[in-house]
């Protein structure tokens, strides 16, 4: 479990073939100013709003290995580049964000990054499947960063949902890098799941 608070930015740096075509990667990423004192193997640290496991590590560095299901799903993941990095939360950790699983619900589309005044205007457009959990001041998380939601305008194929950026946001996250075209990885908000659910779950078993 994670809050989608971004803990440093990381880089992907060697990625290696797990075996033939349709095996995944094994990625060697840089962990900036994450700190991995308090990392062991099998952790689990979110990369672009992905949770993956932690297979090997070596001073500032460590490995994770994601199948090709995984890469299928997700973007930022199969090219060197920097990266979203949090690790999973404990007892202790202050939730400055929301509860966030890992685990990406589906592809976003950028269609507007502009800055306005001091802050940046991005708008994503939301898969059909996904628009239903997008809400005004609602949660989202994109690439792995705890963001509300300012506005929801439904389309035929989904829903366009804006957000402001602060500064600080844009400083510390990969954010700064979107544009219009772009993918990001989108995971709807945890209880919004869960409602959906228990509306729709079939009233026939007793």
């Amino acid at each position: 479990m994670f809050t989608g608070i971004v803990a440093a930015v990381g880089r992907i740096g060697k990625l290696e073939p797990l075996g033939g075509a349709d095996a995944g990667l094994r990625l060697s990423i840089e962990a900036g100013a994450l700190g991995l004192a308090d990392v062991v193997l099998g952790d689990s640290i979110a990369i672009q709003g992905a949770c993956m496991t932690v297979v090997a590590i070596e001073s500032n560095s460590f490995a994770i290995d994601i199948s090709r299901e995984s890469l299928s799903k997700t973007v930022g993941l199969d090219a060197p580049g920097e990266v979203n990095l949090e690790k999973a939360v404990s007892l202790s950790t202050k939730l400055g964000g929301h509860l966030v699983t890992g685990h990406v619900d589906g592809l976003g589309l950028v269609q507007k990054f502009e800055r306005v005044g001091e802050s940046y205007e991005l708008v994503v457009r939301a898969p059909k499947a996904l628009a239903k959990f997008i809400a005004y001041k609602g949660s989202v998380t994109v690439n792995g960063v705890s963001l509300t939601v300012n506005s929801v305008a439904d389309m035929a194929d989904g829903a366009d949902f804006s957000i402001n950026l602060i500064p600080h946001t844009i400083e510390v996250t990969t954010l700064k890098a979107l544009a219009p075209g772009k993918q990001v990885n989108l995971e709807i908000d945890l209880i919004a799941r869960y409602v959906e659910r228990m509306l729709t779950a079939s009233n026939t078993v007793r």
